[in-house]
């Protein structure tokens, strides 16, 4: 004969209060540890795992004198309880954390952002696991207050910019670089001159400036002014207006392109660019550099100056690690 405590409809689910208290009940096997975790009365406790006893139709404890154990039914919805519970506090606790969080907007040029400031991301995230970083590589200027953005790292001529504090990052050098590969087996590369044999990798972009657009001057018409050889021919020039794309065509071992320091750095350590001219006019100083820019009206949120403070601190690291070294005089 079927069991009348069984409920007409099996499919019909139980009130979750009643399957929360059975599934602490079942955890810490006590009614009375139940009671204090759910901050309620034992005789509450008692009384709830009773009317789910009677809405399934089944026992779900054994119930001893001192003791208390599950039946094979009380185990098997135990299971399901912990495991549906589990998922529910974890989806809860996500969307709770996720309103608590802050996102920040960055905006930067391609270069920086995958050569310098990507590499460092995670240091930041470990030490401020409550703030995301959402970055916006382009190289053209945004509008920071119009498009929404918190904080932005230019690349300009060092100096300030009306209406807002630009502490700079860092200034630049530039030095010929180029793959270990490209020196075993191109022509020879121990002095400037030697660039006559070569492909320079250049960088041509637009720019715009107080509404005037132009072209950027060619970096290595630059640095061959300043290197004394301001009518070199090369063997031929690939030109890019991507700094990131550039850098990883010299890597690939199609040129010789001029290095940014301490852009560059990493790939200088790693060796996967080698800067072949040594002291040979190879590192000069750069008017431009990166400079960080703050809007008024974001500078004051605690989680923009948490930020614009590692900022700086990752680019004091960076200025010392780059510096060159001096030589010790070996005493008489």
């Amino acid at each position: 004969m079927p069991n009348p405590r069984r409920p007409a409809d099996p499919g019909r689910l139980p009130p979750l209060e009643l399957l929360a208290g059975f599934e602490a009940a079942a955890r810490r096997l006590s009614f009375t540890l139940a009671a204090e975790e759910r901050f309620v009365t034992q005789s509450a406790i008692s009384r709830q795992i009773r009317q789910l006893e009677d809405a399934l139709g089944v026992p779900l404890f054994v119930r001893g004198h001192r003791s208390l154990q599950l039946t094979a039914d009380g185990q098997r919805l135990f299971k399901s309880c912990a495991e549906a519970l589990a998922q529910l506090r974890g989806t809860v606790a996500h969307i709770r954390g996720r309103e608590r969080r802050e996102v920040l907007s960055l905006t930067t040029t391609p270069g920086l952002a995958s050569l310098w400031l990507i590499p460092r991301l995670p240091r930041f995230a470990r030490q401020h696991p409550g703030i995301d970083v959402r970055i916006d590589a382009e190289l053209k200027p945004r509008d920071l207050q119009r498009d929404g953005f918190d904080l932005a790292i230019r690349y300009q001529a060092l100096g300030g910019i009306a209406g807002a504090a630009a502490p700079p990052l860092f200034a630049e050098r530039l030095l010929p670089v180029c793959s270990p590969r490209l020196l075993r087996q191109g022509p020879p590369l121990r002095r400037a001159a030697d660039l006559a044999r070569h492909t320079l990798i250049d960088l041509s972009t637009r720019y715009q400036n107080d509404g005037m657009a132009g072209d950027m001057p060619t970096e290595w018409q630059t640095w061959l002014q300043s290197a004394g050889l301001p009518d070199l021919e090369p063997a031929s020039v690939i030109s890019f207006n991507s700094y990131s794309e550039a850098m990883a065509a010299a890597v690939a071992g199609h040129g010789v392109a001029l290095g940014r320091r301490p852009l560059i750095d990493g790939l200088l350590r790693q060796r996967r660019l080698l800067a072949p001219l040594g002291g040979d006019g190879g590192e000069n100083a750069s008017e431009r550099g990166y400079v960080l820019l703050l809007p008024a009206a974001a500078a004051a949120r605690p989680a923009v100056q948490a930020l614009a403070q590692w900022l700086l601190a990752e680019a004091r690291g960076t200025t010392a690690a780059a510096a060159p070294r001096r030589k010790r005089q070996s005493t008489p």
